[in-house]
């Protein structure tokens, strides 16, 4: 039997000859998921079992035909939390995490205890579950259309243990928005990827699912018409809070000036990358 160090070095050397960045990080991950140990490399001589050595071969292999990693392991953390992810649902990003922060400091800073929060194309859950567990109180619905994401969504409500209640419906419809009223919080993370970007995608970003990715020409599809939509299903003075890309911020802002927002507030991620926005519903704005 090979050993855990030689393993690690011809592994690692495959993923760097198949042009792989991080290539040390990934064959980490594939080796503590398939040893269930979190410091696999403090034991180099130890002997790896045949059956484990077949697996990490076999998720290397994947690796190097240009599957994410995150859906080779089939879960990946957010917020501590760990989420089920797999083809047909958009993988968890640290990005996002920034768009969670500025909902969970909305709240403090305004005194919003027990908010009632919608989450618009929920996909995985990452958002509606972590915002649940960090904020007890809240009130969450998570809405999704795919059918190849709505599994993974209740899935990771069920795993995290979160109450949120999972609506299959269409965030772009009328009849969806209808059914949620007197909302404090709409958050979302659309797909915002503009048709550009949609024909120069990594490999790994291109096993994704492509509804969960385009967003128009110019990457601002969702939020024109989720903005108008959604705000009449807001309590006057409620909040709605985006992701979106790189560059897209003033044309967010305007987007929701437009349609009746004031206090716009853009926060950062930890690249430095205008990230997220938070909106406030004007308060005499009723229509």
């Amino acid at each position: 039997m090979v050993s855990r160090g030689e393993l690690f070095r011809e592994c690692q050397a495959a993923l760097e000859q198949a042009g792989i960045d991080d290539a040390r990080f990934d064959t980490l991950c594939i080796f503590q998921d398939c040893l269930g140990d979190r410091n696999p490399l403090f034991s180099p001589l130890e002997a790896v079992p045949l059956d484990a050595e077949a697996a990490i071969c076999s998720m290397t292999e994947r690796r190097i035909g240009g599957e994410p990693l995150q859906y080779i392991l089939g879960q990946w953390e957010f917020y501590g939390y760990p989420f089920k992810v797999g083809a047909g649902v958009l993988i968890p990003r640290p990005d996002t995490e920034t768009l969670v922060d500025s909902v969970i400091r909305l709240c403090r800073e305004n005194g919003i205890t027990s908010p009632k929060i919608a989450d618009l194309c929920a996909g995985s859950g990452c958002i509606a579950v972590t915002l649940k567990k960090e904020l007890p109180l809240a009130e969450v619905s998570a809405v999704e259309l795919s059918q190849e994401a709505l599994p993974y969504l209740r899935q990771n409500v069920a795993m995290n243990e979160a109450a949120v209640t999972v609506i299959e419906g269409d965030v772009l419809a009328e009849t969806t928005a209808a059914r949620l009223s007197g909302l404090d919080i709409v958050v979302s993370n659309p797909p915002y990827l503009t048709a550009e970007e949609m024909a120069d995608l990594q490999t790994e970003v291109a096993r994704e699912p492509e509804m969960a990715l385009v967003g128009g020409d110019d990457g601002l599809g969702f939020y024109r018409t989720l903005t108008p939509l959604w705000r009449r299903s807001l309590r006057s003075g409620g909040y709605i809070c985006y992701e979106f890309g790189m560059g897209q911020h003033d044309m967010i802002g305007n987007i929701l000036a437009e349609n009746g927002f004031e206090n716009i507030k853009f926060t950062r991620d930890l690249g430095g990358i205008v990230r997220a926005v938070t909106a406030q519903r004007s308060e005499e704005n009723n229509g």
